[in-house]
């Protein structure tokens, strides 16, 4: 095992700074990560329940929000609902908003966002899946497995709705073919 020297020389890390800060480089880290708000309905029970009935529809809904939160934190929001009806008739309802605080060291501010959409929700995911899971068990279903999540492609999906969104309030002028004029 290697020892330590003492002092600071070259820019060394000490022990209260996190990796990053150190070098420049980017840092992301996670301080907290906690259940923010949790909901199971099984509205139907124990009708529900009983076997020999076709397979519900299921709906799974994601969102991500994320807020500075102070200094360099900031706090990403994973909200995961899924509902699964039979016919006309709610089988279960699960809502979970799962959350995480997180530290953003040494990025450019432009990426900010980028890292809070795609990458912060990537980590929560796992746990959410979890929760999911042993909610729809715990109700009395088979467990729910969430498929993977693309948050990179959420997120251009996302920037192209806000893009079009500003198009359309500000609608550029067309050339003859429908296109946009440069």
């Amino acid at each position: 095992m290697a020892e330590k020297s003492g002092g600071d020389a070259g820019g060394a890390q000490t022990p209260d700074q996190p990796v990053g800060a150190a070098t420049g480089q980017p840092h992301l880290s996670i301080t907290h990560q906690y259940v923010k708000d949790i909901s199971f309905e099984n509205p139907n029970a124990p009708e529900s329940l009983l076997s020999g009935q076709d397979l519900p529809r299921i709906e799974v809904n994601v969102d991500v929000q994320a807020r500075a939160a102070q200094d360099s934190r900031f706090e990403v929001s994973l909200r995961v609902t899924a509902s699964a009806k039979q016919d006309d008739a709610t089988v279960f309802v699960v809502e979970v908003i799962y959350a995480g605080l997180f530290v953003l060291q040494n990025f450019p501010q432009d990426q900010i966002q980028a890292v809070c959409l795609i990458e912060c929700p990537r980590l929560l995911f796992p746990y959410a899946r979890r929760i999911v899971s042993d909610l729809t068990r715990d109700g009395g279903f088979p467990p729910l497995l969430l498929d993977p999540i693309d948050f990179a492609e959420l997120f251009r999906h996302h920037m192209a709705q806000q893009q079009q969104a500003q198009g359309g309030a500000e609608k550029p002028a067309e050339d003859g073919n429908g296109a946009a004029a440069p």
